[in-house]
Protein backbone atom coordinates (compact mmCIF):
# COMPACT_ATOMS: atom_id res chain seq x y z
CA UNK A 1 0.00 0.00 0.00
CA UNK A 2 1.45 3.30 -0.77
CA UNK A 3 2.78 5.46 1.83
CA UNK A 4 0.35 8.91 1.31
CA UNK A 5 -2.97 5.77 1.62
CA UNK A 6 -5.53 7.28 4.38
CA UNK A 7 -5.11 4.59 6.99
CA UNK A 8 -5.06 3.75 10.61
CA UNK A 9 -3.18 1.29 12.05
CA UNK A 10 -3.63 0.20 15.87
CA UNK A 11 -1.14 -0.37 18.12
CA UNK A 12 -0.79 -1.45 22.05
CA UNK A 13 1.14 0.65 24.25
CA UNK A 14 0.57 1.31 28.43
CA UNK A 15 -1.97 3.28 27.70
CA UNK A 16 -4.20 0.66 26.23
CA UNK A 17 -5.16 0.68 22.83
CA UNK A 18 -3.91 3.16 20.55
CA UNK A 19 -5.41 4.33 17.07
CA UNK A 20 -2.41 5.58 14.64
CA UNK A 21 -3.28 7.24 11.18
CA UNK A 22 -1.11 6.65 8.38
CA UNK A 23 -0.71 8.21 5.19
CA UNK A 24 -1.94 11.83 4.29
CA UNK A 25 -5.54 12.82 5.80
CA UNK A 26 -6.00 15.84 3.10
CA UNK A 27 -8.72 16.40 0.18
CA UNK A 28 -6.34 15.15 -2.74
CA UNK A 29 -5.99 12.13 -0.94
CA UNK A 30 -9.31 11.32 0.42
CA UNK A 31 -10.96 12.15 -2.57
CA UNK A 32 -9.48 9.74 -5.08
CA UNK A 33 -11.08 6.87 -5.71
CA UNK A 34 -12.08 4.42 -2.65
CA UNK A 35 -9.88 6.42 -0.23
CA UNK A 36 -13.05 8.14 1.37
CA UNK A 37 -14.68 4.82 2.08
CA UNK A 38 -11.54 3.09 3.26
CA UNK A 39 -10.46 5.78 5.67
CA UNK A 40 -14.22 5.91 6.83
CA UNK A 41 -14.26 2.06 6.90
CA UNK A 42 -11.22 2.22 9.23
CA UNK A 43 -12.48 4.63 11.44
CA UNK A 44 -15.90 2.55 11.87
CA UNK A 45 -13.72 -0.73 12.71
CA UNK A 46 -12.20 0.77 15.49
CA UNK A 47 -14.86 2.49 17.42
CA UNK A 48 -14.00 4.85 20.18
CA UNK A 49 -10.25 4.33 20.93
CA UNK A 50 -9.66 5.98 24.54
CA UNK A 51 -5.60 7.49 22.57
CA UNK A 52 -5.11 8.78 18.70
CA UNK A 53 -1.30 9.41 17.79
CA UNK A 54 -1.48 11.32 15.03
CA UNK A 55 2.16 12.08 14.79
CA UNK A 56 2.96 9.62 12.30
CA UNK A 57 0.83 11.38 10.13
CA UNK A 58 2.42 12.82 6.61
CA UNK A 59 0.03 15.31 5.99
CA UNK A 60 -3.09 16.89 7.61
CA UNK A 61 -5.48 19.24 6.13
CA UNK A 62 -8.82 20.72 7.11
CA UNK A 63 -11.18 17.62 5.58
CA UNK A 64 -8.79 15.25 6.88
CA UNK A 65 -9.50 16.96 10.76
CA UNK A 66 -13.10 17.21 9.53
CA UNK A 67 -12.95 13.39 8.68
CA UNK A 68 -11.62 12.57 12.46
CA UNK A 69 -13.57 15.16 14.48
CA UNK A 70 -17.01 13.47 13.10
CA UNK A 71 -15.71 10.16 13.82
CA UNK A 72 -14.70 11.61 17.23
CA UNK A 73 -18.34 12.67 18.18
CA UNK A 74 -17.54 16.40 17.20
CA UNK A 75 -15.71 16.18 20.53
CA UNK A 76 -12.04 15.66 21.90
CA UNK A 77 -11.33 12.04 22.73
CA UNK A 78 -9.75 11.05 25.96
CA UNK A 79 -6.45 11.68 24.68
CA UNK A 80 -4.47 13.17 21.50
CA UNK A 81 -0.86 12.72 20.62
CA UNK A 82 -0.32 15.34 17.84
CA UNK A 83 2.17 17.76 17.02
CA UNK A 84 1.47 21.67 16.72
CA UNK A 85 0.42 22.15 13.43
CA UNK A 86 -2.14 18.90 13.35
CA UNK A 87 -3.58 20.51 17.07
CA UNK A 88 -4.15 24.06 15.15
CA UNK A 89 -5.89 22.24 12.44
CA UNK A 90 -7.82 20.14 15.12
CA UNK A 91 -8.83 23.19 17.01
CA UNK A 92 -9.76 25.20 14.36
CA UNK A 93 -12.01 22.43 13.31
CA UNK A 94 -13.24 22.29 16.99
CA UNK A 95 -14.20 25.98 16.80
CA UNK A 96 -16.55 25.68 14.48
CA UNK A 97 -19.23 23.39 15.46
CA UNK A 98 -21.95 24.10 12.92
CA UNK A 99 -19.43 22.80 10.34
CA UNK A 100 -21.58 20.01 8.41
CA UNK A 101 -19.56 16.66 8.89
CA UNK A 102 -18.01 16.48 5.14
CA UNK A 103 -20.42 14.43 2.28
CA UNK A 104 -19.79 11.20 1.44
CA UNK A 105 -18.14 10.86 -2.42
CA UNK A 106 -20.72 9.32 -4.53
CA UNK A 107 -24.03 9.94 -2.43
CA UNK A 108 -27.14 11.35 -4.85
CA UNK A 109 -25.96 14.99 -3.88
CA UNK A 110 -22.58 14.57 -5.01
CA UNK A 111 -24.44 12.85 -8.43
CA UNK A 112 -26.31 15.87 -8.90
CA UNK A 113 -23.60 18.48 -8.07
CA UNK A 114 -21.59 16.85 -10.49
CA UNK A 115 -24.36 16.24 -12.91
CA UNK A 116 -24.58 19.96 -12.66
CA UNK A 117 -21.13 21.04 -12.74
CA UNK A 118 -20.83 18.99 -16.14
CA UNK A 119 -23.77 20.80 -17.47
CA UNK A 120 -21.91 24.23 -16.80
CA UNK A 121 -18.94 23.21 -18.13
CA UNK A 122 -20.66 21.94 -21.29
CA UNK A 123 -22.22 25.21 -21.64
CA UNK A 124 -19.21 27.14 -21.38
CA UNK A 125 -17.49 25.33 -24.17
CA UNK A 126 -20.86 25.88 -26.40
CA UNK A 127 -20.23 29.77 -25.38
CA UNK A 128 -16.29 29.92 -25.83
CA UNK A 129 -16.79 27.63 -28.96
CA UNK A 130 -19.37 30.41 -30.70
CA UNK A 131 -16.76 33.36 -29.97
CA UNK A 132 -14.15 31.71 -31.33
CA UNK A 133 -16.49 31.36 -34.65
CA UNK A 134 -17.63 34.49 -34.28
CA UNK A 135 -14.04 36.15 -33.62
CA UNK A 136 -12.80 33.71 -37.11
CA UNK A 137 -15.63 35.44 -39.22
CA UNK A 138 -14.33 39.23 -38.06
CA UNK A 139 -10.42 38.32 -38.88
CA UNK A 140 -11.51 36.70 -42.05
CA UNK A 141 -13.33 40.21 -42.77
CA UNK A 142 -10.19 41.82 -41.32
CA UNK A 143 -7.76 39.81 -43.73
CA UNK A 144 -10.55 40.89 -46.66
CA UNK A 145 -10.00 44.50 -45.91
CA UNK A 146 -6.15 44.01 -45.27
CA UNK A 147 -5.11 41.39 -47.55
CA UNK A 148 -1.58 42.84 -47.15
CA UNK A 149 -1.21 42.73 -43.33
CA UNK A 150 -2.47 39.08 -43.42
CA UNK A 151 -0.41 36.06 -41.54
CA UNK A 152 0.38 34.16 -45.18
CA UNK A 153 3.89 32.96 -44.31
CA UNK A 154 1.67 31.26 -41.27
CA UNK A 155 -0.88 29.83 -43.95
CA UNK A 156 1.72 28.91 -46.50
CA UNK A 157 3.48 26.58 -43.77
CA UNK A 158 -0.11 25.00 -42.46
CA UNK A 159 -0.83 24.46 -46.10
CA UNK A 160 2.08 22.75 -46.41
CA UNK A 161 2.10 20.74 -43.11
CA UNK A 162 -1.74 20.06 -42.94
CA UNK A 163 -1.95 19.11 -46.89
CA UNK A 164 1.31 18.21 -48.28
CA UNK A 165 2.39 15.87 -45.71
CA UNK A 166 -0.56 14.00 -45.35
CA UNK A 167 -0.72 12.66 -49.07
CA UNK A 168 0.96 9.45 -48.61
CA UNK A 169 -1.11 8.42 -45.59
CA UNK A 170 -4.65 9.13 -47.12
CA UNK A 171 -3.70 7.70 -50.73
CA UNK A 172 -2.59 4.39 -48.54
CA UNK A 173 -5.51 4.18 -46.91
CA UNK A 174 -7.93 5.38 -49.43
CA UNK A 175 -6.85 2.44 -51.78
CA UNK A 176 -6.97 0.03 -49.31
CA UNK A 177 -10.37 0.69 -48.44
CA UNK A 178 -11.49 0.73 -52.23
CA UNK A 179 -9.99 -3.12 -52.39
CA UNK A 180 -11.88 -3.93 -49.52
CA UNK A 181 -14.68 -2.35 -50.91
CA UNK A 182 -14.52 -3.67 -54.44
CA UNK A 183 -13.76 -7.47 -53.03
CA UNK A 184 -16.55 -7.45 -50.74
CA UNK A 185 -19.55 -6.13 -53.32
CA UNK A 186 -17.87 -8.56 -55.64
CA UNK A 187 -18.83 -11.71 -53.69
CA UNK A 188 -22.66 -10.38 -53.59
CA UNK A 189 -23.22 -8.91 -56.81
CA UNK A 190 -21.33 -11.98 -58.48
CA UNK A 191 -24.55 -14.20 -57.14
CA UNK A 192 -27.32 -11.86 -58.38
CA UNK A 193 -25.43 -11.46 -61.85
CA UNK A 194 -24.69 -7.77 -61.55
CA UNK A 195 -21.41 -6.97 -61.65
CA UNK A 196 -21.82 -4.22 -63.43
CA UNK A 197 -23.17 -2.14 -60.87
CA UNK A 198 -19.74 -2.22 -58.76
CA UNK A 199 -19.34 0.60 -61.21
CA UNK A 200 -22.51 2.42 -59.61
CA UNK A 201 -21.71 1.38 -56.06
CA UNK A 202 -17.95 2.45 -56.19
CA UNK A 203 -18.55 5.94 -57.41
CA UNK A 204 -21.13 6.84 -55.55
CA UNK A 205 -19.53 5.27 -52.61
CA UNK A 206 -16.61 6.75 -52.63
CA UNK A 207 -17.14 9.91 -54.11
CA UNK A 208 -20.09 10.86 -52.58
CA UNK A 209 -19.44 9.43 -48.66
CA UNK A 210 -16.47 7.76 -47.73
CA UNK A 211 -13.63 9.56 -50.30
CA UNK A 212 -14.31 13.08 -48.01
CA UNK A 213 -15.12 11.29 -44.78
CA UNK A 214 -12.13 9.59 -44.56
CA UNK A 215 -9.90 12.33 -45.18
CA UNK A 216 -11.67 14.24 -42.76
CA UNK A 217 -11.11 11.51 -39.72
CA UNK A 218 -7.57 11.06 -40.78
CA UNK A 219 -6.47 14.57 -40.97
CA UNK A 220 -8.88 14.74 -37.40
CA UNK A 221 -6.26 12.26 -36.15
CA UNK A 222 -3.51 13.74 -37.75
CA UNK A 223 -3.37 17.33 -37.98
CA UNK A 224 -6.44 18.18 -35.88
CA UNK A 225 -4.25 16.78 -32.35
CA UNK A 226 -0.92 18.72 -33.73
CA UNK A 227 -3.39 22.12 -34.12
CA UNK A 228 -4.11 21.28 -30.29
CA UNK A 229 -0.71 20.03 -29.22
CA UNK A 230 0.68 23.26 -30.89
CA UNK A 231 -1.05 25.82 -29.41
CA UNK A 232 -1.40 23.99 -25.95
CA UNK A 233 2.60 23.69 -25.98
CA UNK A 234 2.31 27.91 -26.54
CA UNK A 235 -0.15 27.91 -23.25
CA UNK A 236 2.12 25.84 -21.03
CA UNK A 237 5.30 27.72 -22.54
CA UNK A 238 3.31 30.73 -21.94
CA UNK A 239 3.75 32.38 -25.03
CA UNK A 240 -0.32 33.21 -25.67
CA UNK A 241 0.11 35.82 -22.77
CA UNK A 242 3.53 37.29 -24.35
CA UNK A 243 1.31 37.59 -27.89
CA UNK A 244 -1.45 39.58 -25.40
CA UNK A 245 1.27 41.29 -24.04
CA UNK A 246 2.68 42.55 -27.49
CA UNK A 247 -1.11 42.99 -28.24
CA UNK A 248 -0.83 40.15 -31.12
CA UNK A 249 -4.08 38.96 -31.58
CA UNK A 250 -4.36 35.25 -30.99
CA UNK A 251 -7.31 34.45 -33.08
CA UNK A 252 -5.81 36.64 -36.25
CA UNK A 253 -2.31 34.76 -36.00
CA UNK A 254 -3.35 31.06 -34.60
CA UNK A 255 -6.71 30.21 -36.00
CA UNK A 256 -7.03 32.27 -39.00
CA UNK A 257 -4.20 30.78 -40.74
CA UNK A 258 -5.08 27.00 -39.68
CA UNK A 259 -8.89 27.28 -40.59
CA UNK A 260 -8.29 28.90 -44.22
CA UNK A 261 -5.29 26.55 -44.89
CA UNK A 262 -7.46 23.66 -43.78
CA UNK A 263 -10.88 24.83 -45.92
CA UNK A 264 -8.46 25.02 -49.01
CA UNK A 265 -6.33 21.59 -48.22
CA UNK A 266 -9.58 18.96 -47.45
CA UNK A 267 -11.47 19.27 -50.68
CA UNK A 268 -7.59 18.28 -52.24
CA UNK A 269 -7.26 15.87 -50.01
CA UNK A 270 -10.39 14.61 -50.37
CA UNK A 271 -10.28 14.07 -54.26
CA UNK A 272 -6.62 12.73 -53.77
CA UNK A 273 -8.19 9.69 -51.20
CA UNK A 274 -11.17 9.34 -53.54
CA UNK A 275 -9.27 8.84 -56.80
CA UNK A 276 -6.79 6.35 -54.75
CA UNK A 277 -9.71 4.71 -53.33
CA UNK A 278 -10.60 4.16 -56.68
CA UNK A 279 -7.87 2.87 -58.53
CA UNK A 280 -8.22 0.19 -55.77
CA UNK A 281 -11.36 -0.76 -56.35
CA UNK A 282 -10.68 -0.69 -60.09
CA UNK A 283 -7.95 -2.85 -59.43
CA UNK A 284 -9.94 -5.40 -57.20
CA UNK A 285 -12.75 -5.55 -59.62
CA UNK A 286 -10.69 -6.00 -62.35
CA UNK A 287 -8.82 -9.12 -60.11
CA UNK A 288 -11.86 -10.38 -58.89
CA UNK A 289 -14.70 -9.36 -61.66
CA UNK A 290 -12.45 -8.97 -64.86
CA UNK A 291 -14.08 -5.61 -65.00
CA UNK A 292 -11.46 -3.57 -66.73
CA UNK A 293 -10.35 -0.24 -66.03
CA UNK A 294 -11.50 0.94 -69.75
CA UNK A 295 -15.02 -0.13 -69.01
CA UNK A 296 -15.13 1.75 -65.52
CA UNK A 297 -13.34 5.39 -67.08
CA UNK A 298 -16.03 4.60 -69.90
CA UNK A 299 -19.18 3.75 -67.41
CA UNK A 300 -18.20 5.61 -63.89
CA UNK A 301 -19.21 9.36 -65.52
CA UNK A 302 -22.98 7.98 -66.60
CA UNK A 303 -23.52 6.23 -63.14
CA UNK A 304 -22.16 9.06 -61.05
CA UNK A 305 -23.43 12.68 -61.79
CA UNK A 306 -20.78 15.85 -61.48
CA UNK A 307 -23.04 17.12 -58.66
CA UNK A 308 -21.89 14.68 -56.62
CA UNK A 309 -17.94 15.89 -56.62
CA UNK A 310 -19.43 19.53 -56.01
CA UNK A 311 -21.31 18.09 -52.87
CA UNK A 312 -18.20 15.93 -51.68
CA UNK A 313 -16.33 19.39 -51.97
CA UNK A 314 -18.47 21.77 -50.68
CA UNK A 315 -18.66 19.21 -47.65
CA UNK A 316 -15.12 18.87 -47.02
CA UNK A 317 -14.78 22.67 -47.08
CA UNK A 318 -16.46 22.52 -43.85
CA UNK A 319 -15.08 19.38 -42.16
CA UNK A 320 -11.49 21.67 -42.50
CA UNK A 321 -13.15 24.88 -40.64
CA UNK A 322 -14.56 22.31 -38.24
CA UNK A 323 -11.59 20.79 -37.85
CA UNK A 324 -9.87 23.37 -37.35
CA UNK A 325 -11.86 25.43 -34.83
CA UNK A 326 -12.32 22.69 -32.40
CA UNK A 327 -8.40 21.86 -32.62
CA UNK A 328 -7.41 26.06 -31.54
CA UNK A 329 -10.77 25.58 -29.33
CA UNK A 330 -9.57 22.58 -27.22
CA UNK A 331 -5.48 24.27 -28.11
CA UNK A 332 -6.67 27.22 -26.30
CA UNK A 333 -8.36 25.82 -23.50
CA UNK A 334 -5.38 24.14 -22.38
CA UNK A 335 -4.05 24.84 -18.77
CA UNK A 336 -0.27 25.33 -18.39
CA UNK A 337 0.69 22.03 -17.14
CA UNK A 338 0.92 18.53 -19.31
CA UNK A 339 -1.46 16.59 -17.93
CA UNK A 340 -4.32 19.36 -19.42
CA UNK A 341 -2.48 19.65 -22.74
CA UNK A 342 -2.88 15.72 -23.07
CA UNK A 343 -6.36 15.92 -21.98
CA UNK A 344 -7.18 18.33 -24.65
CA UNK A 345 -5.21 16.67 -27.70
CA UNK A 346 -7.30 13.60 -26.72
CA UNK A 347 -11.01 15.63 -26.48
CA UNK A 348 -10.13 17.41 -29.76
CA UNK A 349 -9.48 14.08 -31.67
CA UNK A 350 -12.69 13.18 -30.22
CA UNK A 351 -14.86 16.17 -30.80
CA UNK A 352 -13.49 16.58 -34.62
CA UNK A 353 -13.96 12.94 -35.97
CA UNK A 354 -17.57 13.02 -33.79
CA UNK A 355 -18.12 16.53 -35.64
CA UNK A 356 -17.11 15.35 -38.92
CA UNK A 357 -19.34 11.98 -38.54
CA UNK A 358 -22.15 14.35 -37.55
CA UNK A 359 -22.16 17.37 -40.36
CA UNK A 360 -21.76 14.09 -42.61
CA UNK A 361 -24.99 12.72 -41.78
CA UNK A 362 -26.44 16.31 -41.69
CA UNK A 363 -25.03 16.82 -45.23
CA UNK A 364 -26.63 13.13 -46.34
CA UNK A 365 -30.21 14.29 -44.90
CA UNK A 366 -30.37 18.11 -46.47
CA UNK A 367 -28.81 16.83 -49.58
CA UNK A 368 -30.14 13.54 -50.18
CA UNK A 369 -32.07 14.11 -54.20
CA UNK A 370 -28.45 16.20 -54.84
CA UNK A 371 -26.92 13.87 -58.05
CA UNK A 372 -29.05 10.99 -57.14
Amino acid sequence: MPETTPRIDTRQTADGLSAVPLGEWTAARLTVGKAWRGATAALAARGQVAVWDLRELRALDHLGALTLWDHWGRQWPARVEADPAQRAVLERVASHPDDAPPRRPGGLAQHVDTLGSGVIQAALQVRDFTTLMGQLLLDFLRLLRAPHWGPWRDFSGHLYRIGAQALPITALVGFLIGVVLAYLMSQVLRQFGAETFIVNILGLALIRELGPLLAAVLIAGRSGSAITAQIGVMRVTEELDAMRVLGIAPGFRLVLPRALALAIAMPLISAWTTLASLIGGILAADITLGITPAYFYEALPKAVPLTNLALASAKSVVFGVSIALIGCHYGLRVKPNTESLGQGTTASVVASITAVILIDALFAVLFKKVGM
